[in-house]
């Protein structure tokens, strides 16, 4: 390593040392992620400006500065499986009439394909009042190398079907769905833990006794299950400093100022989508919005730098229960289920914009009541099983294109600005499910009990 690069690294453990005596003055978890966030980015311009000229001291700065952000997010991963697991069973045994979790269920997944629909529109509506089109984009080396892959992806999705898709969310190895070996992986976890959470239900009502101890043994499993978020979620400031940093020191800014004109509509159509989330908060619930965003702030900012639904979802079930009053089943569906149906920017916004910029390449009109009809239930239908990580977007258009006979080799056009976009995108796709989480709550709140009284108790410690 260069004398540059180990000067670099005493810089960031002189910044990680500054993070950790902020958290040491009782600030809220929130005001720590925003303070790792700006030095994130400072450090991260800090590094593009200083050595931009000498790309080889960057890449072996980060190359120890995202050893933090990689041990947060795999620490995050490791937790998600036994969360959802532990707590959905808990949820299950908390609801008093099994046929609770199918209103629940059903209310949350309506609730996220009517908010994809909507984002569809809105990327519609974006794309043709930003003129946007595919002609005249750079095709270079790496973009045409991305065309081979995804021709060769796109033959795979294709031969998936939503039957077969259907199917896949209920597991034949529930051991194998644990270790997230599928795209589906997480619902098939939620669908088995239900399952089991109806029959130890049953069993409490043919034994009592038996009945009792089951619940003992997973109130026990989701204390510690929850004292294990708890530590990890301390990490946070850490992680986002690491992941911010990473994040601007390898931003592409020839590509970003080449593509400016989507990335521009892009982000005015995730904004509108956010105000259109705020507004649904505003008509269903009694939430403040300043109260409702500061409280999910830093779920929304590591989703931001993380670019991962999935990885999310402890701080989604987390910030629902213990700052939003959500009841404990109706956190974890909508969690659970929003990091891979209905993902309003990945499955919603981003295939509508690349098939309206297309059409007109294929003859086809973007503006005609029976493509706009088509796109949208295509991208309705599509949005089940979509993976929560980053590229899901790139999957959902994988699928959404091909259904509307429009090639994919846009995607490929569009990959040097891809991860910035997709940041933002992924902020909303988890702000949907916890907006899903609230309307829910407040249309069948009345015959859910409230959030798990001995998460609050821990939150309190």
């Amino acid at each position: 390593m260069t004398l540059f690069g180990i000067l670099n690294l005493f810089l960031f453990a002189g910044l990680m040392y500054f993070l950790f005596l902020w958290s040491n003055r009782k600030l809220s978890l929130s005001r720590q992620v925003f303070i790792g966030l700006i030095v994130g980015t400072l450090f991260g311009f800090f590094m593009k400006f200083a050595y931009g000229h000498n790309p080889d001291v960057i890449q072996q700065t980060l190359a120890w500065t995202n050893i933090v952000g990689g041990i947060y997010v795999n620490l995050l991963r490791m937790i998600i499986m036994p969360l959802i697991l532990v707590t959905m069973v808990m949820a299950v045994l908390r609801v008093e009439e099994i046929k609770s979790l199918g209103k629940i269920g059903g209310t949350v997944i309506g609730l996220l394909i009517v908010t994809t629909v909507i984002a569809a529109l809105v990327g519609i509506a974006m794309a043709v009042s930003f003129n946007l089109s595919s002609e005249g984009l750079t095709t270079g080396a790496r973009e045409l190398a991305r065309a081979d892959v995804l021709i060769v992806r796109q033959e795979t999705v294709a031969a998936i079907n939503i039957p077969e898709l259907i199917t896949g969310f209920f597991s034949t190895n529930i051991f194998s769905d644990l270790t997230g070996a599928r795209d589906s992986s997480i619902i098939s976890v939620v669908v088995f833990a239900m399952f089991f959470g109806v029959a130890s239900l049953l069993i409490g009502e043919e034994h009592p006794e038996h009945g009792q101890k089951i619940k003992r043994f997973f109130e026990t499993a989701q204390l510690i299950i929850m004292k294990l978020v708890k530590l990890v979620l301390n990490l946070t400031p850490f992680g986002i400093l690491s992941l911010m940093t990473d994040v601007v020191a390898t931003s592409d800014g020839q590509a970003i100022l080449t593509l400016f004109h989507f990335i521009i509509a892009s982000y005015v159509a995730i904004t509108l989508m956010f105000m259109i989330h705020g507004l649904m908060i505003v008509l269903f619930t009694d939430t403040s919005l300043a109260d409702y965003f500061r409280k999910v702030w830093p779920v929304l900012t590591f989703a931001f730098v993380t670019r991962s639904s999935a990885a999310t979802i402890p701080l989604t079930i987390k910030t629902q229960i213990e700052e939003l009053s959500i009841p404990a089943p109706i956190a974890n569906i909508a969690a659970s289920f929003g990091s891979t149906i209905g993902q309003n920017g990945c499955a919603g916004i981003y295939p509508a914009m690349l098939a309206v910029m297309v059409a007109p390449t294929m003859g086809i009109n973007p503006l005609e009541a029976e493509f706009i009809f088509g796109l949208v239930l295509i991208v309705a239908i599509g949005s089940f099983g979509i993976a929560g990580i980053g590229g899901g977007a790139t999957y959902a258009a994988l699928v959404v294109l091909p259904a509307m006979g429009l090639p994919v080799t846009i995607v490929a056009l569009l990959i040097s600005i891809e991860p910035l976009i997709d940041m933002a995108r992924t902020a909303l796709n988890v702000n949907g499910a916890i907006t899903t989480g609230m309307i829910t709550t407040r249309l069948l709140g009345p015959s859910i009990h409230p959030a798990d009284p001995h998460l609050d108790e821990q939150s309190a410690s």
